[in-house]
């Protein structure tokens, strides 16, 4: 099957050398991966892309895994930079996932961050209605949508990262992520369309798993394998689900072990 229509990509761009592309998870943006970033670009190039309909990047209507991994298919192609590390947390791991099984000869190597080759928990379901159902007319402060969220995420670091992607301007508030696309596209959002037997990525990878987390299990471990023979999975004890954020030493040594830089 053709690849969707690929959009073109807002992006950050650190460093000299061999390329490393990051991929954010849903909700998120390359912003949340700037000091990741900073420190990793020491030693290399590294771009952190916003992927469609979230941060500075074009809104479209389809929002799947193989659309995903078309624009950063034809971001790593326009770019010249003919093949690339691939990092991607969540819901940009699973379009890393995609992209290494579907065009191995682009990834070099793959790092997917907290998020297994299945069916994922549907936490983040209630978050896109929640932000939807924000009256953004009404609201005269971020404060006041921070209030509007409470009920529903009991974490104010959630909601300070959810409420991330509320814009202010002259006409008001707007959001930076594309919520009726979300919206639509959580069921396939939170699942994987698992190739076809044999259909294999056998480049290096690396699966970092939260130790508190619940999105990589034992259970896992054998689709892992299976679709990426050469994979070790790793985890990261005491750590949630955002582990670059939560324990960013510790991701860093991590992944720079894996990387080799």
């Amino acid at each position: 099957m053709a690849d969707p229509t690929p959009l073109s990509l807002a992006f950050t761009d650190n460093g000299a050398g061999k390329p490393l592309v990051i991929l954010h998870g849903l909700f998120g943006s390359k912003r949340n991966w700037g000091a990741i970033a900073k420190a990793l670009s020491a030693q290399r190039r590294v771009l952190c892309l916003d992927l469609r309909n979230h941060g500075e990047s074009p809104w479209a209507p389809e929002m799947t895994y193989p659309a995903l991994a078309a624009d950063v298919t034809q971001f790593i192609r326009a770019h010249g930079l003919g093949s690339a590390d691939v990092i991607g947390h969540s819901m940009g791991g699973k379009a890393a996932m995609t992209l290494a099984l579907s065009h191995p000869e682009l990834v070099d190597s793959l790092t997917v961050v907290d998020i297994a080759p299945a069916p994922s928990p549907g936490t983040f379901i209630h978050y896109v209605e929640a932000l939807r159902a924000i009256d953004l007319a009404a609201i005269a402060s971020r404060k006041e949508a921070d209030a509007q969220l409470a009920p529903v995420e009991k974490n104010p670091g959630i909601r300070a990262f959810l409420l991330q992607n509320l814009e202010s301007g002259s006409d008001g508030f707007s959001w930076r992520v594309n919520l009726a696309a979300l919206s639509g596209a959580m069921d396939a959002l939170l699942d994987f369309d698992t190739p076809p037997h044999g259909h294999s990525y056998h480049g290096p990878a690396l699966f970092l798993a939260g130790g508190a987390s619940d999105y990589i299990g034992p259970h896992h471990h054998g689709e892992i394998e299976r679709l990426f023979p050469a994979a070790r999975v790793e985890v990261l004890p005491g750590v949630g689900h955002w582990a670059h954020a939560e324990a960013p030493d510790l991701f860093l040594r991590h992944v720079t072990d894996f990387l080799g830089t």
